[in-house]
Order: C-alpha cells, then structure tokens, then sequence
C-alpha cells in the first residue's frame, strides 16, 4: 500500500512538475509589452503596498523562487529576475505576494510560520521512530500503540502543514494577479499566462498536501485499522 501511495505521487508529482516547466518556458517566450522585468515588477508591487524594508535579491537555480521572511528577502532565480515575460511577471508577483502577506500579518501565514520549528522536530521523530523500526522490529522497547500514536502524531503535524500551505499559496497567486491587473503590468492575454503559470504552481503544493494525507491515512489504517 506504501509503495501504491509513494508510486501513483510520484508520477503526478512529475506530470505536474513538468507541465509546470513547459507552461513556464512557454510563457517565457512571449515579450511583456510593458517590457519590466522580473525585478522591476516585484519592487514596483513592493512600493506600491508600501513595503520598503524587503529586498529582490537574485539567486541560482531554476523555478527556486522564495520569499524568506526572516530576513525579509524576495528570492528570484535568473529567469525571473532578469525575464520580461508573463511567467516571470506571474512568478515576481507571487513572491512578492507573500511579502505583502507578512507585512499584513496574513492568518494563515503565521499560523504557517509558526509550525516550522513543531513540524521540523516531528519529521526527526518520525524518521528515528521508523527506521528503528525497520532495523530491528521495535526496537525502541516501546509498545506498538504508543509508536503508532508517535508516528500518526508526527505525520499528522507534516500533513497539518502542507494543508495550511494551501491558503497561503492561493491567496498570494490572488494578491499577485489582482495587483499586475490593476496596475496594468499585463495585457489580457499576458493575464491569462500569468494566472496558466500561477495555477500549475499551486497544483505542486495540492499534490503534495494529497500525498501527505493518504500517507497520513495508510499509517492510520496501519496501527489503528484493518489493513485491509
């Protein structure tokens, strides 16, 4: 069952990943008319929510774009930096969407944020527990109900976090589409580019969050169900 789980999520993983890349290089190839680049959008949205303490900075990779809230840093990768196309409109305007979410004090956000340290310590304890009871049955000297509660309780906290990725995500796309719209950054068709990318964007985190709750389920049914 583990391996049905991790096999058929590992493929849509894959199908989604790379539609994501060929919407993007798609998108790519079509010159934004307002001809601003990645940059330039995100410190004109960043301005013009009058945030003025959060930095564009560029960084190496493909599609490894972020917003670090501890340092207050928009993270663009080379394409999205430099680009002056709808992918990297949409892709600037997202992170920057998170920005303004900080800057706001998003719900979601913080509530985000603050499970980083919980679901960071769950996924060590799941990892010990597991492969000390792989190695050698239950090792730990624990009993079976007890571990089963551990294991559920760590999943259940790293599913708990890919869930409340969710608003997070969505609400920035929104944040960053509403906000290119209005101010003109984009033609009606550059628009609909945008939004193409931002939505195959979201639908990384929607498989992931899937994945995480059939997991979460599978170790349910395992220590508490009929397997079958």
């Amino acid at each position: 069952m583990i391996i049905l789980i991790v096999v058929v999520f590992a493929i849509l993983g894959f199908v989604v990943s790379s539609r994501l890349k060929s919407k993007f290089k798609k998108y790519s190839q079509t010159p934004l008319q307002a001809n601003l680049s990645g940059a330039e959008i995100a410190k004109l949205m960043l301005a013009d929510n009058n945030i003025h303490d959060v930095q564009v900075v560029c960084v190496e990779g493909q599609l490894t774009d972020h917003y670090n809230p501890m340092n207050k840093t928009v993270n663009l990768s080379p394409d999205v930096f430099y680009g002056r196309n709808a992918a990297a409109a949409a892709v600037a305007a997202h992170e920057c969407g998170h920005a303004v979410q900080h800057a706001t004090s998003y719900t979601w956000l913080n509530f985000r944020s603050a499970m980083v340290p919980i679901q960071n310590i769950s996924g060590k304890i799941l990892n010990v527990v597991l492969i000390a009871s792989l190695l050698g049955g239950f090792a730990l000297g624990l009993p079976v109900p007890l571990i089963g509660y551990i294991v559920v309780g760590s999943y259940g906290v790293m599913t708990l976090f890919t869930l409340v990725t969710l608003p997070v995500e969505f609400d920035a796309s929104n944040r960053a589409l509403a906000w290119v719209q209005n101010r003109n950054v984009v033609t009606r068709d550059e628009y609909d580019m945008s939004k193409d990318a931002l939505k195959w964007a979201a639908m990384t985190y929607v498989v992931a969050a899937l994945a995480s709750l059939a997991t979460l389920a599978y170790y349910i049914m395992i220590f508490f169900g009929n397997r079958d």
